[in-house]
């Protein structure tokens, strides 16, 4: 059909249809889904890694854990739900090594107690631990970059606890805070589809015989020439 093919980063478009969909410029932003948690700004012509999960995603452990207890996949929305109505903390492991974050610790601790707790109270107790890592990793990136602008993405933002935490950081550092919106949150097409666009406006096309599948393929890992006017 000697039509361009465009190869586009999964966790790229996460970021970018953020930051369109937000009129968002550079921000620090947090990437949370079921199969990605890290905290990523732009630098030197790439999004940087500043810290990311060790072993499972967020949105893997919170649907791992629902599961568990019963509850139908998705999972996280339901788990948000019961947090609400949950009243009593219950101590499980708080896991951040330096910049990065570890959560199959948290979630064996958390399957443990199932028999103990009242599920309110642990969904409550999973939530405030899980988000509570992330916002220090967030928070630090911040203060690193001096960055004005944070950006919450990935299916995973859609939840309106970690939001106001995201919320009252980004107020301690004088940033401005953007969710993605709830119909963008989630993997759709319109992300990749503007992603691409990005990328062909900048003459970044591969042929056929090149192009495949790269599950492992990083978002630091992918230069961005796109911004700053740099095509």
């Amino acid at each position: 059909m000697n039509v361009p093919l465009v190869g586009v980063n999964h966790c790229v478009a996460h970021l970018e249809i953020g930051k369109l969909a937000m009129n968002v410029d550079d921000p620090v932003t947090l990437y949370v889904s079921g199969g990605n948690t890290m905290v990523t700004a732009f630098d030197e012509g790439r999004y940087r890694v500043f810290g990311e999960t060790l072993d499972i995603a967020i949105g893997n452990m919170l649907d791992v854990f629902a599961r568990e207890i019963g509850l139908q996949h998705p999972g996280g929305a339901k788990i948000e739900r019961l947090a609400r109505k949950g009243e009593r903390f219950i101590p499980l492991p708080y896991i951040v090594k330096g910049m990065d974050l570890s959560y199959s610790g948290l979630l064996t601790a958390a399957l443990n107690k199932i028999n103990e707790c009242g599920v309110e109270d642990l969904c409550y107790s999973l939530q405030e631990v899980a988000f509570s890592m992330l916002a220090e990793v967030t928070e630090r990136a911040v203060a690193h970059t001096g960055k004005k602008e944070v950006l919450l993405t990935g299916g995973v933002g859609r939840n309106e606890r970690l939001q106001e935490i995201l919320q009252v950081i980004s107020r301690e550092h004088d940033a401005a805070f953007y969710v993605v919106p709830d119909n963008l949150a989630g993997d759709n097409g319109a992300m990749i589809a503007w992603t691409g666009i990005l990328a062909y406006r900048c003459g970044q096309t591969i042929s056929i015989e090149e192009s495949r599948v790269r599950p492992k393929w990083r978002l630091d890992e992918v230069d961005i020439p796109w911004i700053q006017g740099r095509c």
